[in-house]
């Protein structure tokens, strides 16, 4: 089989993909959207640990990406409620995938890592 170069456009792509859906903060926005649509302070409070900084930029970016909507109500004061779209609601299965997977090899990783941290300390150089 013949070796071919990916089109560094579509790699850069993918790479902005992964990036995304592999952050801090996009799986928990979406995992609390697919349950229901939400305002944005019940969501800020679902989801420990998030400031309303980084819960705003990462709606931006699921918004622009077309995992998430936004809808404004007419209304006093403004409401905003923001809901998982269908292709956002496509990306669930492949992560609970890979958390299905980390959770079958987590002792294997956690062994690995072990290892991996006491052979460090040994090879470390004194300071």
């Amino acid at each position: 089989m013949k070796h071919c170069e990916p089109d560094p456009s579509y790699t850069a792509f993918v790479r902005q993909v992964l990036d995304r859906v592999g952050d801090k903060w996009t799986m928990l926005v979406i995992r609390e959207l697919a349950e229901q649509r939400m305002r944005f302070t019940e969501l800020l409070r679902s989801i420990n640990g998030i400031s309303q900084r980084m819960l705003t930029r990462t709606l931006r970016e699921l918004e622009r990406d077309g995992l998430v909507t936004r809808q404004v109500y007419a209304e006093v004061p403004p409401r905003v409620e923001y809901e998982v779209t269908p292709l956002g609601l496509t990306l669930l299965p492949h992560v609970a995938a890979l958390a299905d997977w980390a959770v079958a090899h987590r002792d294997a990783i956690e062994a690995h890592r072990d290892e991996y941290d006491a052979d460090s300390a040994v090879n470390e150089p004194a300071a």
